[in-house]
């Protein structure tokens, strides 16, 4: 469905709505598809505490331009440097990534940051990218973590650790410890 026939559904069966960073791209905000009162939350500041107590030494990356809004939010937050890497896509899973702009990251930890995994193709072109330049294990930090098609499991297998929130409920059976990398839910939203 698309986001307006799901604000016309919630609008209908709702008095009002409260969300943790929607996947709102197209639309300037949740006023121009709810009929109700809505309220956004954001998780950078959460995200970027996080980050502070289990990555040391982080450099945020951001996958794609439209990542940057979180990317610039989470590295101010946790006083790290950021970058932002350029997206191709093709369909809805065959994207390129490239990281003409992203620096040497001289020893630190290169920490992927978006909004969303779904079905992780963004993700797993990022992450196989960083693997081939960097020695340190890149973390993936999203705030929704969908994992469409084993997503989680692919992304640990290129060589990511992998940290969601948990605004929604995960399989257990995608959540799969790995030594030494992790697909995790973790509650940095409570």
């Amino acid at each position: 469905m698309t986001s307006r026939q799901i604000a016309q559904l919630l609008s209908n069966a709702s008095d009002w709505l409260v969300t943790v960073d929607p996947h709102l791209h197209r639309h300037g905000s949740l006023a121009e598809i709810y009929r109700i009162p809505t309220r956004v939350v954001h998780a950078a500041s959460l995200i970027s505490r996080w980050i502070k107590m289990h990555v040391p030494k982080p450099f945020v990356i951001g996958p794609d331009s439209e990542s940057e809004q979180w990317v610039a939010a989470v590295a101010k937050d946790s006083g790290a440097p950021y970058a932002v890497l350029q997206k191709v896509r093709r369909g809805d899973r065959d994207v390129e990534i490239s990281a003409a702009s992203l620096p040497d990251l001289d020893g630190r930890t290169p920490v992927l940051v978006d909004d969303i995994i779904s079905s992780g193709r963004t993700m797993i072109a990022a992450v196989r990218l960083i693997v081939n330049r960097e020695a340190l294990t890149p973390v993936c930090v999203a705030v929704h973590g969908l994992f469409a098609d084993h997503s989680d499991q692919i992304l640990a297998r290129a060589g990511a650790r992998v940290v969601t929130s948990n605004s929604i409920p995960t399989q257990p059976t995608a959540l799969t410890w790995r030594k030494p990398w992790e697909t995790r839910s973790v509650s940095f939203l409570s």
